[in-house]
């Protein structure tokens, strides 16, 4: 079984969850892998070297650059006559171009998995992680997207894989990159940070929740993550939110202050390898992931707290 893996990057780098897809489809058979920009010679020499890719495929053209769902799905559904799966990272890039290759070749995309119980038989998450769902496809080929979570990432270096050039389709003309306005921080990207702290509603407004968390991430060498509640009011941006729509994160400690643990929130983070709830309501759902539960007043405890770090 041969598997087709998109490789996420930002036109230098290749991004961690990368690394987990590439474990999980080593998992269903030999593993390939896809870069698909505009002279990201580079990107393909470093997934070359990703431990378990045997070959990478490189399909290079001015309409790649962004890497636009539009453009990028009709290279994979070509490169899917010679693979019987595709797998791409449950990310906001990943859930963009794998519904389109699903479509293209006519089958059923399976979503989010957490684990392979066989060719054609996965697990995923539903109804917001409370339960596990066992699925089995039919289809002749697979199109799946992977909690990137749920899979150890495989090595960045260490492997040989030959590196070849593919035809790249030409710009569909169906969209157009505009401009991005990306957010920049010193601190560790939610989604490969080791500590993340995160803040809810309960700060009040974005001025506390700045003058309270920034400090402690800080000492912490954290990332900074807010509730839904908390990036709907204001106090955060979006690109902070943790949970069922916002980023799916398992470090080796979250830290949850003033979450009341709504289950889309819970949804996010509650694969963390240690959690650690502050809150002052004693029966919020938090604590019943928790580790380590708290109860007391935020705005004593957090300044306390950074103090003695």
């Amino acid at each position: 079984m041969s598997v087709l893996v998109l490789v996420e990057h930002d036109g230098g780098r290749v991004k961690d969850a990368t690394l987990a897809t590439v474990t999980a489809a080593s998992q269903l058979g030999e593993v390939h892998a896809l870069v698909a920009g505009n002279n990201a010679d580079a990107v393909a020499q470093s997934a070359a070297k990703i431990a378990g890719v045997a070959k990478v495929y490189t399909a290079s053209s001015p309409a790649l650059e962004h890497q636009l769902a539009e453009a990028v799905a009709p290279v994979v559904a070509k490169l899917m006559d010679g693979h019987d799966a595709f797998l791409a990272p449950a990310t906001t890039t990943g859930k963009n171009i794998a519904p389109r290759v699903a479509a293209l070749l006519d089958v059923m995309q399976i979503t989010d998995i957490l684990s392979i119980e066989g060719p054609d038989t996965f697990t995923r998450p539903i109804y917001a992680g409370n339960a596990i769902a066992t699925v089995k496809s039919k289809d002749a080929k697979k199109v799946i997207t992977v909690r990137t979570t749920a899979f150890e990432k495989a090595a960045p270096e260490g492997g040989s894989a030959s590196v070849e050039q593919v035809d790249a389709a030409g710009d569909p003309g169906t969209s157009s990159f505009v401009s991005l306005d990306a957010s920049e921080s010193e601190r560790p990207e939610l989604t490969s940070a080791k500590i993340i702290v995160s803040g809810g509603r309960a700060f009040g407004s974005s001025e506390q929740f700045h003058s309270l968390l920034d400090p402690l991430a800080d000492k912490l060498g954290a990332g900074v993550g807010a509730s839904r509640a908390a990036v709907d009011a204001g106090y955060a941006p979006n690109d902070y939110q943790v949970g069922q729509t916002g980023k799916i994160v398992a470090p080796e400690v979250y830290i949850a202050i003033g979450i009341s643990g709504a289950i889309q929130h819970l949804a996010g983070m509650k694969d963390s390898k240690t959690i650690i709830a502050i809150n002052k309501d004693e029966e919020a759902p938090i604590f019943q992931v928790a580790d380590i539960g708290l109860v007391g007043d935020l705005f004593k405890i957090v300044p306390e707290l950074t103090e003695k770090l």
